[in-house]
């Protein structure tokens, strides 16, 4: 039956049969009346016609042609009615039969395995049939249904809703498979048909939801997958993954870097391994149970030798790993510990007591000061105590100022935490001491309380004050005259000696004169007079111009004076004016007692030089016997005379070095002194003057370093005295540094020049000793260790200068000494260059 029947629409194809039908049905009826009017009527028609008029003619014609078309139209109606009866009870049966299909196809769409939604095109609702069961997440209401984004999954109610504009846009059919809120899936089947838009949903069950949810996993992986190594790819760490026999299948670019190659997928090609063969033996052996392994190793990669934090994962489908530069991170830890350690020594070495808290209220830090002041158990220290802790402590063992209300003043004190600014307070302690507390808060929480001491300075400045008026009390009363001049040249201190000295009065200094007047009343003689004129200008110079001035003025009546002009930081000038009188005519007994030290000075050096030489030789005799006594050849000896013996030889060999030493010193006095030069291996002469150490550093415990370049080379010296300078300042070092010390021994070369440098990290130098260590037997004792001779460094001196080099000193208390010797690397060519 052609489409639209169900509608009560008649097809056209039975519109334009019947049409035919009825031209047919018209034909027979006017074929039928010709038959009925024979030949005889025919005549009679005319015989009739002739005997009638026209008009009577024309009426029968008339009613004759209507009777014709009645009975025509009588016989068509009857025939039409006829098949129109017959047309309806067929177009009745089509309709029966076309409801009865219609029935049958809705009964088959409206199962529950699929549910169908049509659109026709012409704008109205779509219609839908069949029911999905409850499971399946897809609703039953139309209105939800075509809801798609409220029972699906964002993601597949976009997909479908993006082919369904392709299927209405380009007719293109899709099948795909969609997840439903619930978790479940339905396939959805698109078509187009005869105008209309089909689209189908059926619920899978069985082993199509398996695949379904199979499909859906894998989709899921692969993209995670995908993800995952786009964004290692993306990492600068080298990553990567392996199959279950251990070869390379991927890898990002910063692998392919670190181990050179252009691309990941040439890596992936060759092979190239990242860890080397240390690396995976630990790897192989670190690797926990479950298979990750977790490190820090060093790797060359890049062609740079990096720290790496490792991480490897192994399973039985292969495995992966990554590794992240922390090159820069432990250099920054060691960096920080050293910078830690540091402030620590700092502030260990500080005199004021410095506490830090965290912003938890516990105790981080204390230095040595802190400990000392309030002499707290060190392990109630170290278990990191709150702030109110440790005040209660000290309040406890009293040693914290007595407070009336002792919870307000902590709260008080522990309100430093909440504050902005730094605060101060004063802490009067009952054993007498007075400390500044200062708590300063850290931006990111916590305090840091530095207790200083100041009681003494309290002390000091009460002790200034008093000394500033004992200091009035003396100027009033010394016997040199002090006069202080303004920077507007006019007088502003005074004492009663100026005035006595120059014979002023006290009306006349008091107010306060310009200095040309004080210059026009005290001078008295044209000597005088020139003094003055010079201290006026002094007085009333421009600061530059301004300098110290010492002088001595001889007055009319025979005094003599000493003036000195200091200028001030204010722009004022000092001057003072001592009576030298009695010592000029001492001087003259002072030139003549100077004269007669130098004389014995002279005496001094000859007795030391002639005793030096008559003590030399029995001094000889004396270590020969007793060599001798200690020689098994001559007799055994008891282990008391062998001892006795070794002190004897030691003893004698110690006086025999000082007395070379003397002897040396007495060569060069004199200037007889010559050197013995030649070339000279430098790191030979160093190890030449180490070895003859050797027994005292391991005595004394002393760790001796050398730094001498292989490329020292040779230069041009005496090598007996360069051993012996050497041989001196390592001696020196050694005795003044402590137990288990150490002291570095460096040699360079520059410009023509030897550098040797001796230090150690021992006791150090005195200031005031230190401007006379090259003098001769001066020296001090430090700790345990008594001074030497005291010739050392001044024969080092003395044979440096001979040599033409030159000899430097730094020392510190505390820190030890450093000595320089820089020696010409040719003498006589250093000998010309001074000579132009």
């Amino acid at each position: 039956m052609p489409k639209g029947s169900r509608n009560g629409a008649r097809p056209r194809a039975t519109w334009r049969e019947w049409s035919l039908k009825s031209v047919k049905l018209s034909g027979t009826a006017l074929a039928g009346t010709s038959l009925f009017a024979g030949p005889a009527a025919a005549d009679m028609l005319a015989d009739t016609t002739a005997a009638i008029s026209p008009d009577s003619m024309i009426l029968f014609g008339a009613l004759g042609g209507m009777c014709a078309f009645a009975i025509t139209a009588a016989i068509a109606l009857v025939r039409h009615r006829k098949q129109a009866a017959q047309l309806t009870s067929a177009l009745e049966k089509e309709k029966g039969d076309l409801k009865f299909r219609v029935d049958r196809l809705e009964a088959m769409l409206n199962t529950d395995e699929q549910r169908v939604i049509v659109w026709t095109g012409n704008g109205a609702m779509p219609q839908i049939w069949g029911v999905l069961p409850e499971k399946s997440g897809v609703p039953r209401p139309p209105a939800q249904l075509l809801a798609f984004g409220s029972w699906l999954t964002a993601k597949c109610a976009g997909d479908l809703e993006r082919h369904l504009d392709m299927l209405f846009r380009t007719g293109e059919a899709f099948t795909t498979t969609l997840k439903t809120r619930t978790g479940s899936y339905v396939e959805a089947l698109g078509r187009t048909t005869g105008g209309a838009v089909v689209l189908r949903l059926r619920d899978l069950t069985g082993e199509r939801q398996m695949q379904a949810e199979l499909a859906a996993r894998n989709a899921k992986i692969s993209g995670e997958l995908h993800m995952l190594h786009a964004l290692l790819d993306a990492m600068p760490a080298p990553a990567w993954q392996r199959d279950a026999e251990g070869n390379l299948i991927w890898a990002n670019q910063a692998y392919a870097e670190a181990v050179d190659m252009p691309d990941a997928e040439t890596a992936i090609r060759d092979g190239a391994a990242f860890l080397d063969a240390a690396a995976r033996t630990a790897m192989a052996v670190q690797r926990t149970e479950d298979g990750c392994f977790n490190a820090r190793i060093p790797i060359v990669a890049s062609g740079e030798r990096c720290v790496f934090e490792v991480t490897d994962v192994n399973a039985n489908v292969g495995g992966a790993g990554i590794a992240v530069d922390i090159s820069e991170l432990e250099q920054a830890k060691k960096e920080l510990g050293r910078a830690e350690d540091f402030h620590g020594r700092t502030l260990d070495q500080l005199a004021a007591a410095v506490a830090i808290y965290s912003a938890d209220r516990k105790l981080q830090f204390y230095n040595a000061a802190f400990r000392q002041l309030w002499d707290l158990d060190p392990a109630f220290l170290e278990s990191r105590p709150e702030d109110s802790a440790v005040l209660d402590a000290l309040r406890a063992a009293r040693k914290i100022p007595e407070q009336a209300d002792y919870r307000g003043w902590r709260n008080k004190m522990l309100d430093s935490y909440q504050s902005v600014e730094a605060r101060e307070s004063w802490w009067h302690l009952p054993d007498g001491r007075t400390l500044r507390v200062i708590a300063n808060p850290h931006p990111q929480g916590g305090v840091t309380y530095i207790y200083e001491n100041v009681t003494e300075q309290l002390d000091l400045e009460s002790r200034y004050n008093a000394l500033t008026r004992v200091q009035g009390e003396t100027l009033d009363n010394l016997s040199e005259a002090v006069a202080v001049f303004g920077s507007d040249g006019r007088l502003r201190l005074w004492n009663p000696a100026f005035g006595r000295i120059w014979g002023l009065e006290e009306d006349q200094l008091s107010e306060l004169p310009h200095v040309k007047e004080v210059v026009s009343a005290c001078t008295l003689s044209d000597l005088e007079r020139d003094a003055w004129e010079q201290l006026a200008g002094n007085v009333t110079g421009l600061v530059d111009n301004r300098t110290q001035k010492v002088s001595r003025l001889e007055r009319h009546n025979g005094d003599v004076l000493d003036y000195a002009t200091v200028p001030l930081p204010d722009g004022g000038t000092l001057v003072t004016f001592v009576d030298v009188t009695d010592s000029v005519n001492v001087e003259r007994a002072l030139l003549e007692k100077n004269e007669a030290l130098e004389q014995a000075d002279q005496i001094k050096n000859a007795f030391i030089q002639h005793v030096s030489y008559e003590l030399r030789s029995p001094l000889t005799n004396i270590i020969g016997f007793a060599q001798l006594l200690a020689d098994p050849k001559f007799g055994e000896l008891s282990d008391k005379q062998s001892e006795y013996a070794d002190y004897i030889q030691s003893s004698s060999s110690a006086l025999l070095a000082i007395i070379n030493d003397i002897l040396d010193l007495a060569t060069l006095d004199a200037g007889i002194m010559e050197l013995d030069l030649g070339e000279v291996d430098v790191a030979a002469t160093v190890e030449a003057a180490v070895e003859g150490l050797k027994d005292r550093l391991a005595e004394t415990r002393i760790n001796l370093r050398t730094h001498v370049p292989d490329d020292i080379g040779m230069m041009i010296a005496d090598e007996k005295r360069l051993r012996q300078v050497l041989f001196n300042l390592i001696s020196n070092a050694v005795r003044y540094s402590e137990a288990e010390g150490v002291v570095d021994v460096s040699c360079s070369r520059k410009d023509g020049s030897v550098t040797f440098v001796v230090k150690d990290h021992g006791y150090g130098i005195p200031a005031e000793i230190l401007t006379q260590v090259f003098n001769r037997f001066v020296g001090h004792d430090t700790g345990t260790r008594r001074q030497g001779a005291g010739l050392g460094l001044a024969i080092v001196k003395s044979f440096v200068e001979l040599h033409g080099g030159t000899v430097d000193i730094q020392s510190s208390e505390g820190t030890g000494t450093t000595v320089t010797c820089t020696f010409p690397a040719r003498p006589e060519l250093a000998d010309t260059a001074a000579a132009e």
